[in-house]
């Protein structure tokens, strides 16, 4: 789809599984994620056909991130609409032994420039937790702000960020 300095973003194959299951699996990096639990291979299998409904529906989804100096994948991101809803949303993960090296604010601004320049997308959202320091970190260094904190349906606080291109 695209590439930044380290990294080339391209769309997600089946035989990215394993790596799905490892990232979504960690239990420490899904605290931050939805309802806080990992997720199964099986979710994670669903999660790819999921993805290639998004990429015929929409023209896009969720992306694998690979090392341009190694072809392996560091962990994943992409454009998505959770729930249809109408604001296109960043999302993102990383493999545990990636994290720290800035790939995620590097995939995130390749992923807003992409989103602006070649699909035509003028503004975004990204949701994390309020305890989420590094994601915060991420999204204030790519240009996002801080925009709303809604409460979930379990009452727990989710702040939201926006960039408009």
């Amino acid at each position: 789809m695209f590439q930044t300095k380290r990294l080339t973003i391209r769309r997600w194959q089946d035989a990215d599984l394993p790596i799905l299951a490892e990232v979504y699996g960690d239990a420490d990096a899904m605290r931050w994620v939805g309802d806080g639990q990992p997720l199964t291979e099986a979710d994670c299998s669903r999660w790819l056909a999921v993805t290639r409904a998004n990429y015929e529906r929409r023209g896009y989804g969720m992306y694998a991130a690979e090392e341009l100096s190694s072809s392996n994948v560091v962990g994943f991101c992409g454009i998505v609409h959770p729930g249809d809803q109408v604001e296109p949303e960043i999302k993102y993960a990383f493999r545990r032994a990636h994290w720290g090296r800035g790939l995620a604010t590097e995939a995130v601004g390749g992923l807003l420039a992409y989103g602006r320049d070649t699909l035509g997308l003028m503004g975004f959202i990204a949701s994390i937790a309020p305890e989420n320091v590094a994601s915060r970190a991420v999204l204030t260094k790519v240009g996002m702000t801080p925009s709303a904190i809604r409460l979930d349906e379990n009452g727990e606080e989710t702040h939201y960020f926006e960039w408009r291109g």
